[in-house]
């Protein structure tokens, strides 16, 4: 019951990621910024089954394994690769920025 709840409430939210990328990058920039690795993979999964096969390029030929694998599971690790791979579908790519301005 529960996993079928979590599956409704990804559905929900890739859908509105794909009605509002700004939304989408707001929230995956918060949850970075914040660092909770667990709300980080569930955003991650959810992201991909937002835009999934909508990059130009295949999936397969690119990353060597279907864009489904990449999805984090409740139970994964998350890796940097999945990351960029997940923000390259998006059309994005990771960027490193100071915390502190410079003077």
């Amino acid at each position: 019951m529960e996993q079928e709840r979590d599956r409704a409430h990804d559905d929900a939210m890739a859908e509105a990621f794909r009605e509002d990328l700004a939304y989408a990058v707001r929230l995956l920039n918060n949850i970075l910024a914040d660092g909770n690795q667990e709300e980080l993979q569930i955003l991650l999964r959810q992201l991909t089954k937002a835009f999934r096969g909508m990059s130009k390029v295949d999936d397969q030929a690119r990353f060597g394994r279907r864009s489904t694998d990449l999805m984090p599971s409740a139970n994964a690790n998350l890796e940097i690769r999945s990351l960029q791979t997940v923000l390259k579908m998006m059309g994005f790519r990771l960027v490193v920025q100071s915390i502190k301005q410079r003077h």
